[in-house]
C-alpha cells in the first residue's frame, strides 16, 4: 500500500500547479484525504482535507482559501490539489496523507503518509 504523489516543481508567484496524489494497493475513497506542507525547521500544516465517500465536507486551511481547492476522482484512486495564485511563502514539501475521519486537519489524525512532492514559487 502506497500514495504516489505527483505535480510538484518550481513557479513563478501567481502561477498555478495541480498535485496529484494516487492511492496504491487500497481505496482512497474509503479515507480521509489530507495534503499538508512541511518547511524545514517549522511544523508540518494541514492545507486542505477532504472527507471519505459520500461525506462532502472540506477543511482549508485561512491561508489558502480560495487559492487551493482540494478534490478527489473515485474512478481513478486519486486525490487532487489545484494550487492558484501561488505565493513565495506557499513553498514547501507537499504530502498526501490518510486518515479515519475528519475532525480538524492535523497531522496527527492520519496515519498513513506518501513522500512528499516539492513545490517551490520563485521569481
Amino acid at each position: 500500500d502506497q500514495f504516489v504523489e505527483s505535480g510538484g516543481g518550481q513557479v513563478q508567484p501567481g502561477g498555478s500547479l495541480r498535485l496529484s496524489c494516487e492511492a496504491q494497493g487500497f481505496i482512497l475513497d474509503y479515507y480521509t484525504i489530507g495534503w499538508f506542507r512541511q518547511v524545514p525547521g517549522k511544523e508540518r500544516e494541514g492545507v486542505a482535507c477532504i472527507a471519505s465517500e459520500n461525506d462532502g465536507r472540506t477543511v482549508y486551511a485561512d491561508s489558502v482559501k480560495g487559492r487551493f481547492t482540494i478534490s478527489k476522482v473515485k474512478h481513478r484512486n486519486e486525490a487532487y490539489l489545484q494550487m492558484d495564485n501561488l505565493q513565495t511563502e506557499d513553498t514547501a514539501v507537499y504530502l498526501c496523507a490518510a486518515g479515519a475521519f475528519l475532525k480538524d486537519c492535523l497531522p496527527a489524525e492520519f496515519g498513513y503518509w506518501g513522500q512528499g512532492t516539492q513545490v517551490t514559487v520563485s521569481a
